[in-house]
């Protein structure tokens, strides 16, 4: 009797082993199943406490605390959920290849529905999500950048002349390398290049480009890091193999 390979029997690496979950498409379905039973126990919690509030006590004011503490009780778990945010690295299982492929739509995958979202119900689900999003949309995420350094440019205008004052200088340092034949006057060209990088960074420094960066960078990071642990992890597209497994078609 012959048995389709199974990497679960395997002592594999765990790249390897997220690789066979990204492409069988269950890294989706833990990531549902994960949402559903935190939905199931909240439900069950809450209806233990409303049988028990109704058949061992009677008076309205203690129904009232027991309430209150569960709607305290989620609350300060949600929030313990975002701070876990902030100490994880979204970065960590991030490669150059993720960048190489087509862009997402920015409309059906990136953006989604309002179903395709919700609230990470743990710390370890939210993980989840965000090192798994930020693989799938790099490059959404690195266009948001752009498109944020390009806003914080425009508003700083004194910030995008020192920018292109910049930009102009190397351009005019590589022309006149070309023109004067400076790879033959080592010398003087790492003479130039050096005068030219302390230029650049005093032009920067003058006109708060390093500003318009960091808040660049800042709008960025807290945009990237909200949608990937609230965007749940839906395929774009599927197929099923002649062994029985979901496939997961990225185009």
């Amino acid at each position: 009797m012959a048995f389709s390979a199974n990497p679960l029997s395997l002592s594999v690496p765990e790249p390897v082993f997220e690789t066979w979950l990204r492409d069988t498409g269950y890294l989706e379905i833990l990531d549902q199943r994960t949402t559903d039973l935190h939905r199931h126990s909240s439900t069950t919690a809450a209806a233990a406490t409303t049988a028990s509030s109704d058949t061992a006590v009677t008076n309205s004011a203690a129904a009232a605390v027991s309430i209150s503490n569960g709607v305290f009780v989620l609350i300060f778990s949600r929030i313990g959920t975002l701070l876990s945010l902030l100490t994880l690295n979204p970065f960590a299982k991030l490669t150059s290849d993720d960048f190489s492929g087509d862009t997402p739509s920015w409309t059906l995958q990136f953006v989604g529905s309002f179903d395709s979202y919700s609230f990470p119900s743990s710390p370890s689900q939210a993980r989840l999500r965000v090192h798994e999003n930020v693989k799938r949309y790099a490059r959404n995420y690195a266009s948001l950048f752009v498109l944020f350094f390009a806003c914080s440019l425009y508003q700083k205008l004194l910030a995008l002349v020192g920018l292109i004052s910049c930009l102009a200088l190397w351009d005019v340092l590589k022309l006149c390398g070309d023109r004067w034949g400076l790879e033959h006057h080592p010398v003087i060209k790492q003479s130039l290049i050096r005068i030219s990088q302390c230029a650049t960074a005093v032009i920067l420094f003058c006109t708060n480009v390093q500003m318009a960066l960091f808040s660049a960078l800042a709008v960025s990071y807290v945009v990237m890091i909200l949608h990937a642990s609230f965007r749940k992890l839906t395929p774009s597209k599927q197929s099923t193999s002649k062994d029985g497994n979901r496939r997961v078609l990225r185009s």
